[in-house]
Protein backbone atom coordinates (compact mmCIF):
# COMPACT_ATOMS: atom_id res chain seq x y z
CA UNK A 1 0.00 0.00 0.00
CA UNK A 2 0.83 3.53 -0.68
CA UNK A 3 0.00 6.56 -0.15
CA UNK A 4 -0.52 10.40 -1.77
CA UNK A 5 2.35 11.73 -0.19
CA UNK A 6 4.41 8.73 -0.07
CA UNK A 7 7.90 7.70 -1.74
CA UNK A 8 5.59 6.50 -4.75
CA UNK A 9 2.17 8.12 -3.95
CA UNK A 10 3.40 11.46 -4.44
CA UNK A 11 5.03 10.89 -7.85
CA UNK A 12 2.38 8.97 -9.40
CA UNK A 13 -0.23 11.75 -8.36
CA UNK A 14 1.95 13.87 -9.97
CA UNK A 15 1.98 12.09 -13.07
CA UNK A 16 -1.55 11.64 -13.08
CA UNK A 17 -2.22 15.39 -12.68
CA UNK A 18 0.65 15.80 -15.26
CA UNK A 19 -1.96 13.62 -17.69
CA UNK A 20 -5.11 14.97 -16.59
CA UNK A 21 -3.87 18.64 -17.91
CA UNK A 22 -2.29 17.26 -20.72
CA UNK A 23 -6.11 15.53 -21.35
CA UNK A 24 -7.36 18.97 -20.89
CA UNK A 25 -5.25 20.62 -23.05
CA UNK A 26 -6.43 18.93 -26.28
CA UNK A 27 -10.20 19.40 -25.32
CA UNK A 28 -10.16 20.63 -29.05
CA UNK A 29 -8.75 17.51 -30.55
CA UNK A 30 -10.75 14.92 -28.20
CA UNK A 31 -13.91 17.33 -29.37
CA UNK A 32 -12.89 17.30 -32.70
CA UNK A 33 -12.38 13.52 -33.42
CA UNK A 34 -15.53 12.39 -31.29
CA UNK A 35 -17.36 14.46 -34.16
CA UNK A 36 -15.33 12.83 -36.67
CA UNK A 37 -16.26 9.29 -34.85
CA UNK A 38 -20.35 10.55 -34.86
CA UNK A 39 -20.52 12.01 -38.32
CA UNK A 40 -18.89 8.40 -39.71
CA UNK A 41 -21.84 6.50 -37.59
CA UNK A 42 -24.38 8.86 -39.57
CA UNK A 43 -26.01 7.86 -42.79
CA UNK A 44 -28.66 9.32 -44.88
CA UNK A 45 -26.94 12.89 -43.83
CA UNK A 46 -28.39 15.50 -46.18
CA UNK A 47 -25.13 16.92 -46.27
CA UNK A 48 -22.18 15.22 -46.87
CA UNK A 49 -19.78 14.19 -43.97
CA UNK A 50 -17.09 16.56 -44.64
CA UNK A 51 -19.10 19.28 -44.91
CA UNK A 52 -20.91 19.13 -41.58
CA UNK A 53 -17.61 18.53 -39.91
CA UNK A 54 -16.40 21.98 -41.66
CA UNK A 55 -19.71 23.87 -39.90
CA UNK A 56 -19.05 21.51 -36.59
CA UNK A 57 -15.33 22.61 -36.83
CA UNK A 58 -16.33 26.42 -37.03
CA UNK A 59 -18.79 26.14 -34.07
CA UNK A 60 -16.41 24.38 -32.15
CA UNK A 61 -13.85 27.15 -31.89
CA UNK A 62 -16.67 29.83 -31.30
CA UNK A 63 -17.93 27.75 -28.78
CA UNK A 64 -13.95 27.49 -27.43
CA UNK A 65 -14.13 30.98 -27.77
CA UNK A 66 -17.22 32.36 -26.10
CA UNK A 67 -16.37 30.26 -22.99
CA UNK A 68 -13.07 31.99 -22.90
CA UNK A 69 -11.20 28.11 -22.94
CA UNK A 70 -9.58 29.92 -25.63
CA UNK A 71 -8.63 33.73 -25.99
CA UNK A 72 -8.21 35.71 -29.01
CA UNK A 73 -4.76 35.25 -29.52
CA UNK A 74 -5.19 31.91 -29.14
CA UNK A 75 -8.03 31.78 -31.60
CA UNK A 76 -5.44 33.69 -34.17
CA UNK A 77 -2.97 31.01 -33.55
CA UNK A 78 -5.45 28.84 -34.72
CA UNK A 79 -6.45 30.23 -37.28
CA UNK A 80 -2.88 30.58 -38.96
CA UNK A 81 -2.26 26.65 -38.33
CA UNK A 82 -5.65 26.30 -40.02
CA UNK A 83 -4.16 28.04 -42.82
CA UNK A 84 -1.03 26.31 -42.85
CA UNK A 85 -2.51 22.98 -42.53
CA UNK A 86 -4.65 23.74 -45.10
CA UNK A 87 -1.88 24.55 -47.69
CA UNK A 88 0.25 21.81 -46.73
CA UNK A 89 -2.63 19.55 -47.45
CA UNK A 90 -3.46 20.83 -50.75
CA UNK A 91 0.29 19.86 -51.75
CA UNK A 92 0.12 16.78 -50.66
CA UNK A 93 -3.17 15.60 -52.06
CA UNK A 94 -2.13 16.43 -55.12
CA UNK A 95 1.16 14.28 -55.06
CA UNK A 96 -1.07 11.29 -53.90
CA UNK A 97 0.49 11.17 -50.33
CA UNK A 98 -2.35 10.88 -48.96
CA UNK A 99 -6.80 11.43 -50.16
CA UNK A 100 -9.88 12.27 -48.99
CA UNK A 101 -11.80 9.62 -51.05
CA UNK A 102 -15.68 10.79 -49.78
CA UNK A 103 -17.22 13.46 -52.11
CA UNK A 104 -18.04 17.31 -50.56
CA UNK A 105 -18.96 20.62 -51.47
CA UNK A 106 -16.86 22.15 -49.44
CA UNK A 107 -13.82 20.75 -50.83
CA UNK A 108 -11.01 22.54 -52.91
CA UNK A 109 -8.04 20.51 -55.02
CA UNK A 110 -9.29 17.27 -53.49
CA UNK A 111 -8.89 18.61 -49.66
CA UNK A 112 -12.20 19.33 -47.69
CA UNK A 113 -11.54 22.78 -45.65
CA UNK A 114 -12.75 20.75 -42.45
CA UNK A 115 -8.99 18.70 -43.25
CA UNK A 116 -7.59 22.43 -41.87
CA UNK A 117 -9.51 21.76 -38.36
CA UNK A 118 -7.05 18.79 -37.94
CA UNK A 119 -3.80 21.31 -37.66
CA UNK A 120 -6.23 24.09 -35.78
CA UNK A 121 -6.69 21.13 -32.82
CA UNK A 122 -2.72 21.08 -32.72
CA UNK A 123 -2.17 24.67 -32.20
CA UNK A 124 -5.51 24.55 -29.63
CA UNK A 125 -3.37 21.85 -27.81
CA UNK A 126 -0.55 23.82 -27.48
CA UNK A 127 -2.15 27.49 -26.86
CA UNK A 128 -4.15 25.35 -23.95
CA UNK A 129 -1.16 23.34 -23.00
CA UNK A 130 0.85 26.33 -22.44
CA UNK A 131 -1.78 28.40 -20.43
CA UNK A 132 -2.98 25.27 -18.18
CA UNK A 133 1.00 24.12 -17.29
CA UNK A 134 2.19 27.98 -17.12
CA UNK A 135 5.09 27.32 -19.46
CA UNK A 136 7.53 29.50 -19.47
CA UNK A 137 11.17 28.89 -22.12
CA UNK A 138 14.45 29.13 -20.92
CA UNK A 139 17.61 30.05 -23.23
CA UNK A 140 15.14 29.81 -26.06
CA UNK A 141 16.24 31.02 -29.37
CA UNK A 142 13.80 32.70 -30.78
CA UNK A 143 15.29 33.24 -34.31
CA UNK A 144 17.33 30.29 -35.23
CA UNK A 145 14.05 27.66 -34.04
CA UNK A 146 12.04 29.91 -36.36
CA UNK A 147 14.14 29.40 -39.44
CA UNK A 148 14.64 26.03 -38.97
CA UNK A 149 11.09 25.10 -37.98
CA UNK A 150 10.21 26.93 -41.75
CA UNK A 151 13.29 24.95 -43.44
CA UNK A 152 11.50 21.75 -41.69
CA UNK A 153 7.72 22.98 -43.09
CA UNK A 154 9.31 23.32 -46.47
CA UNK A 155 11.41 20.36 -46.77
CA UNK A 156 7.81 18.37 -46.23
CA UNK A 157 6.92 20.27 -49.82
CA UNK A 158 10.49 20.04 -51.37
CA UNK A 159 11.26 15.99 -51.06
CA UNK A 160 8.99 15.55 -53.68
CA UNK A 161 11.58 16.85 -56.18
CA UNK A 162 14.84 17.61 -53.79
CA UNK A 163 17.45 15.21 -51.75
CA UNK A 164 14.84 15.02 -48.38
CA UNK A 165 16.82 16.75 -45.48
CA UNK A 166 14.97 15.60 -42.95
CA UNK A 167 17.63 13.99 -40.86
CA UNK A 168 20.23 17.22 -41.41
CA UNK A 169 16.96 19.44 -40.76
CA UNK A 170 16.55 17.15 -37.25
CA UNK A 171 19.90 17.63 -36.55
CA UNK A 172 19.49 21.30 -36.90
CA UNK A 173 16.52 21.83 -34.62
CA UNK A 174 18.48 19.69 -31.96
CA UNK A 175 21.27 22.27 -32.26
CA UNK A 176 19.30 25.28 -31.80
CA UNK A 177 17.27 24.01 -29.12
CA UNK A 178 20.22 22.69 -27.06
CA UNK A 179 20.10 24.03 -23.64
CA UNK A 180 16.66 25.21 -24.07
CA UNK A 181 14.03 24.27 -21.01
CA UNK A 182 10.44 23.64 -20.71
CA UNK A 183 9.64 24.84 -17.51
CA UNK A 184 5.90 24.04 -16.18
CA UNK A 185 3.62 23.59 -13.14
CA UNK A 186 2.07 20.67 -12.08
CA UNK A 187 0.94 20.49 -8.24
CA UNK A 188 2.00 23.86 -7.54
CA UNK A 189 5.66 22.13 -8.25
CA UNK A 190 8.17 24.14 -10.91
CA UNK A 191 9.47 21.36 -13.61
CA UNK A 192 11.31 21.56 -16.43
CA UNK A 193 11.80 19.28 -19.96
CA UNK A 194 13.99 19.93 -22.72
CA UNK A 195 12.51 21.50 -25.40
CA UNK A 196 13.30 18.76 -27.81
CA UNK A 197 12.41 15.86 -25.64
CA UNK A 198 8.92 17.80 -25.73
CA UNK A 199 9.17 17.51 -29.52
CA UNK A 200 9.57 13.92 -29.79
CA UNK A 201 7.23 13.15 -26.99
CA UNK A 202 3.99 15.18 -28.65
CA UNK A 203 5.24 13.74 -31.84
CA UNK A 204 4.42 10.08 -30.19
CA UNK A 205 0.80 10.95 -29.35
CA UNK A 206 0.32 13.07 -32.68
CA UNK A 207 1.17 9.59 -34.56
CA UNK A 208 -1.17 7.68 -32.37
CA UNK A 209 -3.59 10.28 -33.01
CA UNK A 210 -3.10 9.55 -36.78
CA UNK A 211 -3.57 6.21 -36.28
CA UNK A 212 -7.44 6.85 -34.65
CA UNK A 213 -7.80 9.19 -37.02
CA UNK A 214 -7.17 7.48 -40.34
CA UNK A 215 -9.31 4.43 -38.79
CA UNK A 216 -11.99 7.12 -38.38
CA UNK A 217 -12.26 7.98 -41.96
CA UNK A 218 -10.53 11.10 -41.63
CA UNK A 219 -8.27 10.77 -44.67
CA UNK A 220 -6.73 7.68 -46.00
CA UNK A 221 -3.51 6.88 -46.69
CA UNK A 222 -2.91 5.03 -50.18
CA UNK A 223 -2.61 1.47 -48.56
CA UNK A 224 -5.66 2.39 -46.19
CA UNK A 225 -8.10 2.39 -49.36
CA UNK A 226 -8.94 -1.21 -49.24
CA UNK A 227 -9.23 -1.32 -45.62
CA UNK A 228 -7.43 0.14 -42.34
CA UNK A 229 -3.70 -0.24 -41.53
CA UNK A 230 -1.27 1.01 -38.46
CA UNK A 231 0.35 4.60 -39.91
CA UNK A 232 3.90 3.95 -40.19
CA UNK A 233 6.55 4.30 -37.89
CA UNK A 234 8.42 6.68 -39.61
CA UNK A 235 5.05 9.71 -39.19
CA UNK A 236 6.46 9.62 -35.41
CA UNK A 237 9.53 11.18 -36.70
CA UNK A 238 7.49 13.27 -38.89
CA UNK A 239 4.93 14.62 -36.11
CA UNK A 240 8.27 15.66 -34.17
CA UNK A 241 9.64 17.84 -36.43
CA UNK A 242 6.37 19.56 -37.53
CA UNK A 243 5.24 20.20 -34.22
CA UNK A 244 7.96 22.87 -34.51
CA UNK A 245 6.53 24.54 -36.34
CA UNK A 246 2.91 25.17 -34.61
CA UNK A 247 5.76 26.01 -31.37
CA UNK A 248 6.67 28.60 -32.99
CA UNK A 249 3.65 30.33 -33.71
CA UNK A 250 2.17 30.17 -30.64
CA UNK A 251 5.51 31.59 -29.53
CA UNK A 252 6.02 34.48 -31.58
CA UNK A 253 1.98 35.43 -30.42
CA UNK A 254 2.85 34.75 -26.66
CA UNK A 255 6.23 36.90 -27.21
CA UNK A 256 3.64 39.82 -28.50
CA UNK A 257 1.47 39.76 -26.03
CA UNK A 258 4.27 40.44 -23.37
CA UNK A 259 5.58 43.42 -24.87
CA UNK A 260 1.95 44.64 -25.49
Amino acid sequence: MFTATGPVGAPLRQLLDFAWIQTRSCAFAIALMSGVAASGLLHGLPVARYDLLVVYGVLLTLLFWLRGWENGRDVAVIAVCHVVGLAFEIVKVSLGSWSYPEPAVLKFAGVPLYGGFLYAAVGSYVCRAWRLFDLELVRYRARSTALVAAAVYVNFFTHHWLPDVRWPLAALLLAVTAGTWVRYTVRGRRLRMPLALSFVLIGFFLWVAENLATYLGAWRYPYQLDGWQPVGVEKFGAWSLLISVTFVLAAVARSRRSRA
